[in-house]
């Protein structure tokens, strides 16, 4: 399979309809985004399995934005629609098959339990600040706010 135009259009879908999905976040006028092209190009062919698709930042700025690419190549692997891998710069064909493989023997539920801790930890610790704030900003008639 060749590599496929990601678009804002055909985003969601893609991640959704994709077991396995990479996404080569390129420019044009980018030397090393050249230099991968190919080797990605190649990977496609190799890995039928797998979907390798291209998001041309200049044409889709807003896909750029959501996962705030500011260096090019930029290669995201998603998983079950679950991101598990995400590095700027070139690869060689040798560290893309490293990824590829990696990718592919992932337990995802592993995977998913460890978001599942990583989400609650955050809402936990959120949760504390909320109450750290509420005890910071309480007011008494005798001293005004505390702090």
């Amino acid at each position: 399979m060749s590599t496929i135009e990601i678009t804002k259009d055909n985003f969601e879908s893609t991640i959704t309809d994709s077991s396995i999905l990479l996404l080569d976040f390129w420019a044009d006028w980018c030397g090393p985004c050249k230099q991968f092209a190919p080797v990605y190009e190649e990977a496609s062919e190799q890995y039928p399995d797998v979907v390798f698709g291209k998001v041309d930042t200049e044409a889709q700025q807003e896909l750029a934005g959501l996962f705030a690419i500011s260096s090019i190549p930029t290669l995201v692997a998603f998983r079950e629609g679950i991101v598990v891998f995400a590095q700027p710069g070139a690869l060689a064909a040798p560290q893309l098959e490293q990824v590829i493989t990696a990718v592919k023997e992932l337990d995802m539920n592993e995977v998913r339990e460890e978001l599942a801790k990583q989400e609650a930890g955050v809402e936990a610790a959120e949760g504390s600040d909320a109450a750290v704030e509420s005890e910071a900003t309480e007011v008494s008639p005798e001293s005004g706010p505390q702090q």
